[in-house]
């Protein structure tokens, strides 16, 4: 089992963190004293050794990563903290910039002198007002004491930082739409090769890492690589940010370490199932991974491998609880109207598909479902998946496939419930495109 420390959220709760006094009275701007004196290909091997992933979703190992981009090109090196958090039942990232944002900044700052930048980003979330403003305020605090701007702490060191608000849209959480966005393009994801680390922002090396894989840098830099690797379990190092919500008693954002037990995680952390009902199933890493059910939860814990052995991912850990209450019909509608109103509309499957696919999840939820409409919805993502420029087509697909695998019988039941003696009156403006009414 994952050693259960806390990196990230050990001084959450403390209600002035956000200020720059208090941030450093408890620590802070320590690691970033420390990391202008190292070698910044030293700060790259520690990260190496840590054997961090992105806490992204995608998981890459942060290290290497950093270790693609080219030195000596004689462009600027680009940094990007990605906090265009969009994901369904993801909200670890906030609490960071609402309470601890000089963490951030910390983490930014480290990352920046390892990468040799000049210039970072915090790309966040439109709707994030609140944590805007806090981070936007820690911001100029760091810049009013001289920890941002020329001569960092009189190291020779120049780094300019800016928060940039986007405009609520869920496709420019994926890299190079961001940058697409900050380029004041639309935010439509990049064909690739080539990959930010060698062109990214205005043709030059960019890296885009996400809110709490900076936020662990500070940690690394003072413990060493060794000793992050230590926490967690092989492959899935260091400990990790739960967004929690659902049926619990105990909703929030919790740090274990990887590889803590996902039952004992719900009983112990989460406070249990809501008005002691039964578990019906587990969205272990944000609404665009697949749902694993009551049985199939057990054994498994919350890390990489694990939880991709059990047929779903890690993600960003947005942990969605379901009891035994749960409409799942209703709960994919749901879900399937997010996706289909979020694609950028730059590719046909995932445009108009994901379209089709709401369209029948709404008849099926509202009592005129048709024989045949679940074998339609999984022709229909065989088209979508792996036909798209970027992953949202193939993340889109995912629970879609998986709620009607593993509760075909509740659809099933929902559809036969209408056809039994009725025959369904058919408006006579309907028409069908691709078999689709």
């Amino acid at each position: 089992m994952g050693e259960q420390r806390q990196i990230l959220l050990t001084n959450i709760n403390e209600p002035d963190q956000n200020t720059l006094s208090a941030a450093e009275s408890r620590g802070a701007y320590k690691a970033i004293r420390k990391a202008l004196e190292m070698d910044p290909l030293k700060i790259i091997d520690e990260m190496k050794a840590s054997s961090i992933r992105g806490r992204g979703g995608a998981g890459f190992p942060t290290g290497l990563k950093w270790s693609f981009v080219p030195r000596d090109t004689g462009k600027p090196v680009y940094l990007i903290t990605n906090a265009d958090e969009s994901e369904p039942g993801t909200f670890k990232d906030r609490a960071l910039l609402e309470r601890d944002p000089h963490l951030v900044i910390e983490g930014m700052l480290c990352s920046a002198w390892a990468l040799q930048s000049n210039w970072s980003c915090i790309y966040i979330r439109g709707e994030y007002a609140y944590p805007y403003e806090r981070t936007k305020r820690a911001i100029e605090e760091a810049y009013e004491k001289g920890y941002l701007g020329e001569n960092i702490f009189g190291s020779g060191f120049t780094h300019h930082m800016v928060i940039h608000r986007g405009a609520g849209a869920y496709i420019c959480g994926e890299e190079t739409a961001l940058i697409e966005s900050l380029e004041g393009k639309k935010g439509q994801p990049r064909l690739k090769p080539p990959f930010p680390a060698v062109a990214g922002l205005y043709g030059c090396p960019t890296v885009v890492n996400n809110v709490e894989t900076l936020a662990n840098v500070p940690w690394i830099i003072e413990n060493g690589g060794a000793a992050y690797a230590e926490l967690g379990v092989e492959n899935s190092t260091g400990t990790k940010l739960v967004s929690a919500s659902g049926h619990i008693n105990k909703p929030g954002v919790y740090e274990v370490g990887m590889g803590y037990p996902l039952l004992q995680f719900i009983e112990e952390e989460c406070g249990g199932i809501k008005d002691g009902n039964n578990l019906l199933g587990v969205i272990p890493g944000g609404s665009s991974t697949c749902v694993l059910t009551a049985d199939e939860c057990k054994g498994v814990n919350l890390d990489y491998d694990s939880l991709k052995n059990a047929g779903s991912s890690l993600g960003c850990a947005g942990f969605m609880v379901m009891d035994d209450t749960t409409d799942v019909v209703e709960a994919i509608l749901n879900l399937s109207h997010f996706y289909s109103h979020e694609s950028c509309g730059q590719c046909t499957p995932c445009r108009e598909g994901g379209h089709w696919i709401e369209k029948i999840f709404r008849r099926i939820a509202e009592g005129d479902g048709r024989p045949g409409d679940l074998e339609l919805i999984e022709n229909l993502c065989s088209q979508i998946g792996g036909h798209t420029i970027c992953a949202f087509g193939d993340t889109m697909v995912l629970p879609y496939r998986s709620f009607i695998q593993k509760f075909r019988t509740q659809f099933r039941e929902r559809i036969s419930e209408v056809l039994k003696g009725i025959e369904r009156k058919r408006n006579p403006m309907d028409f069908e495109v691709g078999g689709v009414h």
